[in-house]
This record gives C-alpha cells, sequence and structure tokens, in this order.
C-alpha cells in the first residue's frame, strides 16, 4: 500500500507539532518546516522511526517555498497541505488604533499569502491525488476581541479564500479548522493564560478525524470534532 505524504507548515511546536505526530503514528510520510533550525530538529527526533524531510526556512520566502515544492516532487506527491504557520504579528497585541501597518502587511504575508502561494502550487499533485487542504485560523477570524483585530483580519481573509477554493476546486477537500485554545507559546505571546488551555495534542487528535474521515468541504470547529470522537 503507497504510504500518503503530508506537508506541514509551522511543525517545530504546538500544533503543527502534535499532528505531525498524529500523522506519523498513522504511518504518514511528512514534508516538514519552521523557521527555528533547532526546535524543528528537536521534533524531528521525536519522530524517530518516521519518514521525515524537514526544511528550515519561513514560509513568507518564496525561495523556501519553492524548496517545500521540490520536496513534494522529489516524493513523488502530495494527500495533504497543513497550513499551519502563523504569525501574531505585533505584540503585545494592539488597538486597532495603534496597530502598525508594517507589522500587519508582514502578518498577511506569513498567515494568507503564503498559505496561497503553496496552495497554488501544490494544487496540481493534490487534483491529481484527490488530496486534502487544511488551513488552520482562529476565532478571532470571527469574533471581535480587542486588540486581536490585525491578527483576526489575517485569519478571516484565509477563511474567505478555504471558502471560496472549496467551491472552486470539487476534487479536493477543504478544511478551515479553529483547534480553540491551546497551551502554545503564541497564546502566551497573546498575553492570554496559556497554562489554564489544553494541550495541542487535544486539537491535533480532532483534526486527525478530518483527514481519517476524509469529511466534507468546510469549517470545523476542534472542540467539535473532539466531542463526535
Amino acid at each position: 500500500m503507497t504510504r500518503k505524504t503530508a506537508l506541514i507548515t509551522g511543525a517545530s511546536r504546538g500544533l503543527g507539532r502534535a499532528l505531525a505526530w498524529e500523522l506519523a503514528r498513522d504511518g504518514w510520510n511528512l514534508i516538514i518546516d519552521a523557521r527555528g533550525a533547532g526546535a524543528l530538529d528537536a521534533a524531528v527526533a521525536e519522530l524517530d522511526g518516521a519518514r521525515v524531510t524537514a526544511l528550515a526556512g519561513d514560509v513568507a520566502d518564496p525561495e523556501h517555498r519553492a524548496r517545500l515544492v521540490r520536496a513534494v516532487e522529489e516524493a513523488g506527491g502530495l494527500d495533504l497541505l497543513v497550513n499551519n504557520a502563523g504569525t501574531l504579528g505585533t505584540t503585545p497585541l494592539p488597538r486597532l488604533a495603534d496597530q502598525p501597518l508594517d507589522d500587519l502587511a508582514t502578518a498577511l504575508r506569513v498567515n494568507l499569502l503564503a498559505p496561497l502561494a503553496l496552495i497554488q502550487a501544490l494544487l496540481p499533485t493534490l487534483r491529481e491525488r484527490r488530496g486534502a487542504i487544511l488551513n488552520i485560523t482562529s476565532d478571532a477570524s470571527r469574533e471581535p476581541y480587542e486588540t486581536w483585530g490585525g491578527y483576526g483580519a489575517t485569519k478571516a481573509a484565509l477563511e474567505q479564500i478555504s471558502n471560496v477554493l472549496a467551491a472552486e476546486e470539487p476534487a479536493v477537500a477543504v478544511w478551515w479548522v479553529d483547534p480553540g485554545e491551546m497551551r502554545t507559546d503564541m497564546l502566551r505571546a497573546a498575553g492570554e493564560d496559556a497554562d489554564a488551555a489544553p494541550p495541542p495534542e487535544t486539537s491535533a487528535a480532532a483534526l486527525r478525524s478530518l483527514v481519517t474521515d476524509r469529511l466534507p468541504s468546510g469549517r470545523y470547529q476542534a472542540a467539535d470534532l473532539a466531542s463526535t470522537r
């Protein structure tokens, strides 16, 4: 039986790392990336026994994305693209009246343009293999949380391109998922009480059901997926 291949961005920690572990347990080949080489190496060591290609770099960098696409080609194709890498932008999170526009532009490049660029480059192989795209979003894309406006706007845009993509690409499953609050460095950087949140492994196990059951394209919340398992 041919092993399936997944590309997961931002896989050195948090949800990306936990989801990589879930898929490795199911026998997937993995292509993973992260900005920090040291943390990425640690994630690979944790995945001992899995077939992993790890590439350090920033998804906002076109040259790094080209390396990821070449890795997919060398693997023979792709069955799952997980756009998980993201940035909060300015921290502490500012009110919109004080939002530095340069920082917001950077966040848009990471949270929206980089995922779309990878989708555009990898759609041919995903169509051919009837693969899937999993875009990680946030409840900040819909809720009016004070100081979350900039970040939430980037995720709202990601949700809309996911929504349209699902209509345009019927052969590819497209999921956009709010993973909920998780015990991550990103949540701490946002000034939230991360220690009170569940670990990312909880959300990753719920997201795994999207892949294994190949649920219809659409928006999901990890908490709802977990309640049906």
